[in-house]
């Protein structure tokens, strides 16, 4: 019988943070199996540990106990198979789409392509993104949902293994969210990549994942649910709106965030019922939902 070596694993992973009244456990037992071209969402309240689970397997935090293997090998700091996409585009405000897109390709390729061979990768990553018309514009020539696709090119020029993203869309409005939604779901169904993702949007969440990862509340943060999202892709978040299936995977995230773990920083007393809660946000969600019907980005 042979044994299949997960694409990437997180065994035990704990992390203790040191502060002035000793040390503060912020994530605790970890336990995780990913698979090659997963598409994986991480949510909980705030405080839950989702970005310092993104932090470790992108190798900027080192875990206290336990550890992350990509293809067998030990994650113990940064490398360019696993890429990370930033809420804040993080793009250097002096220099072109194309020129940023160019930094991260010349540090990964240089001496394996050619200057020809990269001006082509380059234009290639710009292209998938949509972003082709404007590689000559600066950042501050440009709208946060085209920032956040020079991001996202500058991540897929590494050519990674993993992408990671931390929220990618947080800070963009409803219809941008929904647009780079879309461009995500094309981009990783043609490329198959590896995607773990911070998210705090449950129809996100849902519309986007192969599994959804729910995360208990902090301190010694852990998974507390794993929730299987077996949606036929490509997936149109219009005709989602009113499939069953579609609500009841939104149904089981919502349950588990506003019933099994309330959100730890509302210290009041809540005048409604978490049901009623839950009824609203469903309501208003769907709303959006059918809203956000995709158009050219």
């Amino acid at each position: 019988m042979t044994h299949t070596v997960p694409h990437l694993e997180l065994t035990g992973v704990s992390i203790d943070f040191p502060t002035p009244n000793g040390p503060f456990r912020a994530l605790n037992k970890v336990n995780l199996k990913i698979e090659e071209g997963e598409f994986i969402s991480l949510i909980g309240h705030s405080g839950c540990g989702k970005s310092t689970v993104l932090n470790i397997v992108a190798g900027l935090y080192k875990a206290t106990e336990g550890g992350v293997l990509l293809d067998g090998k030990e994650v113990d700091e940064p490398g360019p198979e696993r890429a990370v996409v930033f809420q804040n585009h993080s793009l250097l405000p002096w220099l072109t789409a194309y020129e940023n897109v160019e930094l991260a390709v010349k540090q990964v390729f240089k001496g394996q392509k050619t200057k020809p061979e990269m001006k082509e990768w380059i234009e290639h990553n710009l292209n998938l993104v949509h972003m082709d018309h404007a590689m000559d514009k600066r950042p501050d020539e440009i709208s946060g949902g085209m920032k956040q696709r020079v991001g996202i090119a500058r991540a897929l020029a590494m050519e990674p293994k993993i992408l990671l993203m931390d929220e990618p869309f947080g800070a963009l409005d409803a219809l941008t969210r929904a647009h780079l939604q879309d461009s995500l779901m094309e981009i990783t169904s043609s490329l198959g990549n590896t995607v773990i993702m911070i998210t705090h949007d449950v129809d996100e969440a849902v519309l986007l994942s192969d599994r959804i990862v729910m995360m208990t509340n902090g301190p010694a943060a852990t998974i507390g649910e794993i929730l299987e999202v077996n949606l036929e892709r490509p997936r149109n978040r219009v005709e989602l709106s009113d499939d069953s299936e579609y609500n009841h995977y939104r149904h089981a995230v919502l349950q588990f965030l506003y019933e099994k773990q309330r959100n730890p920083d509302d210290k009041t007393e809540a005048s409604k019922t978490d049901k009623e809660e839950m009824s609203e946000e469903a309501s208003m969600a769907s709303e959006k939902l059918t809203d956000n019907k995709p158009e050219a980005a």
